[in-house]
């Protein structure tokens, strides 16, 4: 697939650089691929567009991430820490800046320990994060609440953003919902943009991921299974491949996909020339998602993390 495939013209203003004032008070596209119709809705009427789907959530929790330091030599440093690699301290991390830096080298609580390329290091962290929110480049503003970048779900700290698709929803809504969790650490891949020109020749880092058993049973077993963001529908179409219920996920879900176990997906709008993009495209179809997006840029829908959603059915 060309990448140019995935490009579309964004007015800057639909960025949204803030979350809404109320959590739950997004808008939803919805789309019914069964008869091509296009429906406007307010998130918090998600309920009545399902038909007794099993809503499945990531319950990942976003580390506080961001590090600002000083180098050895005065100047300044920052690391943003990406995953964390054993019990002893030992992380992943992005490092700036990298050619400036070198193995040995300690810069407030962190050790750098080894260059892995593309400004990655394995680094040894004294003590837990104590950084700042990892929002994407593409908000501009700075975050009051950083509850606002989590989801009122999320339990186990690990990744380096949000879910985003899940910080729609509120305990009133969740309540109204079957709802079950699995778990997908969010990792580097999120701060990456495709630069190939032929999207299959783009490499995806894996990313850890954990489902219970039980809850895997039922997943597997429901008549039909609502995906809350792309993270959940690639543990999912993963495990459905028989994987085993813990690991790492290398999956890259592209136009033509087969799709084994995801019925219905709850997303985002997502940045062009992007693997998530691509994962919708696969889903909906790629001059389907590529109306949608028309559609959605007409109606002044809000996009990216803290922009509105669209429910594909």
């Amino acid at each position: 697939m060309d990448i140019a495939e995935l490009d579309y013209e964004l007015p800057q203003e639909l960025i949204a650089q803030r979350p809404p004032a109320r959590r739950g008070d997004s808008r939803l596209l919805v789309y019914d691929r069964a008869t091509g119709e296009v429906r406007h809705r307010a998130f918090g009427e998600l309920a009545e567009e399902l038909a007794g789907e099993l809503v499945v959530v990531n319950d990942t929790r976003v580390v506080p991430a961001r590090l600002h330091l000083r180098r050895p030599g005065g100047g300044s440093a920052e690391v943003l820490l990406v995953e964390r690699l054993g019990e002893d301290g030992v992380w992943e991390g992005l490092a700036r800046p990298s050619r400036r830096l070198r193995p040995g080298q300690r810069l407030g609580p962190v050790e750098l320990l080894e260059p892995l390329g593309e400004g990655r290091w394995r680094l040894r962290l004294a003590g837990e994060p104590s950084g700042e929110t990892p929002l994407p480049p593409y908000i501009h503003e700075p975050l009051d609440d950083a509850e606002r970048y989590q989801t009122v779900y999320a339990r186990d700290a690990g990744s380096a953003a949000a879910p985003t698709a899940g910080l729609h929803f509120t305990p009133e809504l969740l309540s109204r919902l079957d709802v079950e969790r699995v778990t997908l650490h969010v990792g580097l891949d999120t701060f990456r943009r495709v630069s190939e020109d032929v999207l299959e020749d783009h490499r995806l880092h894996g990313e850890r991921y954990a489902v219970a058993a039980a809850v895997w049973e039922r997943i597997a077993t429901a008549p039909r299974v609502l995906a809350v963001g792309t993270t959940t529908l690639r543990v999912l179409e993963t495990l459905a491949r028989g994987a085993p219920l813990e690991g790492r996920t290398e999956l890259f879900v592209l136009p033509g996909f087969e799709f084994r176990r995801v019925d219905a997906l709850l997303t985002n709008f997502h940045l062009p020339r992007s693997t998530l993009l691509a994962l919708v495209m696969a889903f909906a179809g790629v001059e389907e998602t590529r109306k949608l997006y028309r559609i959605a840029i007409g109606e002044r829908y809000r996009f990216y993390s803290f922009g509105d959603a669209m429910l594909i059915l």
